[in-house]
């Protein structure tokens, strides 16, 4: 009878490492979790996702339904540093602005900040009452022009965090609420354009 051979099995799960990652110098640079990982290089361009209120330690309504998007930047030992990528509102949230008899009008608009960074913001407006096609017209336009020019007023970083807690909103939102009674305005996605090398 032909004997077996016994093979050690490896488990790669043990010789994985244990990375902590940190939210960038704009988050106060605070510890957004763990990752694993077999090799550092694997860590590369790995994208983190965390909510807002696990972030501030506040949750309020914005922020338990807002979630931020960070790319590994640097290993450094067992710290992993990373950049703001973008943030996105829950889609549940979104429906709940969603009534009858309102006019909902969605945005694309791709901006450039003061520094020169671009970055693509994607909003929703949430008029009181259903508008006509003129209105809902005038209020489109509106928005995008005030959207870039608010976007333009600011370095990346304050853009950064004037939309992930609300304020660029509220100053595009005071800038067109005169064309019609507005009962929402939300930055609903943000995304930073990115550059990555060959």
């Amino acid at each position: 009878m032909a004997e077996i051979k016994k093979t050690k099995v490896v488990d790669n799960w043990k010789l994985k490492s244990w990375y902590t990652v940190f939210a960038p110098d704009i988050f106060e640079s605070k510890p957004i979790g763990q990752i694993v990982a077999l090799e550092e290089e694997t860590l590369k361009d790995r994208i983190v996702k965390t909510g807002l209120g696990e972030l501030t330690g506040s949750f309020s309504q914005g922020a338990a339904f807002t979630s931020i998007f960070f790319r590994v930047d640097k290993v450094s030992g067992k710290s992993v540093s990373t950049k703001f990528i973008g943030h996105g509102l829950a889609p549940g949230y979104i429906k709940t602005l969603l009534r009858r008899r309102r006019s909902i009008l969605y945005l694309v608009d791709d901006v450039t900040t003061k520094d020169g960074k671009a970055m693509r913001i994607k909003s929703v407006a949430v008029t009181a009452f259903r508008e006509s096609e003129n209105v809902r017209h005038d209020l489109r336009t509106a928005v995008s022009r005030e959207i870039k020019a608010v976007a333009a007023e600011s370095d990346l970083n304050t853009l950064i965090q004037e939309i992930v807690f609300g304020k660029f909103s509220a100053k595009v939102f005071g800038r067109v609420k005169t064309i019609t009674p507005l009962r929402r305005l939300e930055i609903r996605k943000s995304e930073v354009a990115e550059k990555f090398d060959d």
